[in-house]
Order: structure tokens, then C-alpha cells, then sequence
């Protein structure tokens, strides 16, 4: 069941249910505080709303790094997290504000596909 604050994360995570049929959860999220804008989840045992900040914590720590590392110019395009069945998948705006968090079954979700339809959905939020 997908719930929304805001109606620009709303709609994107409503691309995602619609594209990706093994889809697991999604949420949109801002980076600073990990809090969600818009969530859905297919079942009860995964809450995207208590993986937002645990995932707003990867990437802040990532964005330290790169610049611990010097790394002008770059920025992360996505975070990859693959389990035995599932994959995460984080996608940042292009200023990084907010992202959008999905989890897939490994097995019926094409990695290809699903960074897709994160990249169409992310046009929402941008």
C-alpha cells in the first residue's frame, strides 16, 4: 500500500509499482534527516520507513568518503546491495537531497530494469 505527504514522491513511487511487477517496497527519502516523503510496500514484513534513515546513514557516510577521498567532480549515480534474494537499490537526485530506496525480488527483477525505472520515476522528484 503505497502512503505520500508529498504528491511528487507520491507519483514516483507509484511509477515504480507499476513498472517493476517484483517490486518488494520503495520509498522516497531525504538524505538529510531519513525521513520518508512516500513509501509503499508489498508486505508487512518490510517497512521502508524504519530502512529510510539506516539507508540515509549509507549514503551520507558514502558522500564523506568520496570526499575524505577527494573525489571533485564525482557523485554517486546509485548503491547497490544485493542479498541472497532481494536487491537494494538507492538512486540520489542530482542534488542529492532525496533519494529513492527499492527493494526487488532477485529473481523476478532484472537489475537492468529496475535501475530504469528508478531513473524514469526519479524524473518526478526532479
Amino acid at each position: 500500500m503505497a502512503q505520500a505527504a508529498e504528491p511528487k514522491a507520491r507519483r514516483a513511487i507509484e511509477g515504480l509499482v507499476r513498472a517493476l511487477p517484483g517490486l518488494l517496497a520503495a520509498a522516497v527519502v531525504r538524505t538529510d534527516s531519513g525521513s520518508t516523503l512516500a513509501q509503499h510496500s508489498a508486505t508487512d514484513q518490510l517497512n521502508p520507513a524504519t530502512a529510510a534513515a539506516y539507508n540515509a546513514e549509507v549514503v551520507r557516510q558514502k558522500q564523506k568518503a568520496m570526499a575524505a577521498l577527494q573525489l571533485s567532480g564525482e557523485t554517486i549515480d546509485d548503491i547497490l546491495i544485493s542479498l541472497s534474494t532481494q536487491l537494494h537499490l538507492i538512486k540520489l537526485t542530482a542534488d542529492g537531497r532525496q533519494f529513492i530506496y527499492l527493494v526487488a525480488n532477485a529473481r523476478d527483477t532484472n537489475l537492468g530494469m529496475a535501475r530504469e525505472a528508478l531513473r524514469h520515476s526519479m524524473e518526478e522528484l526532479e
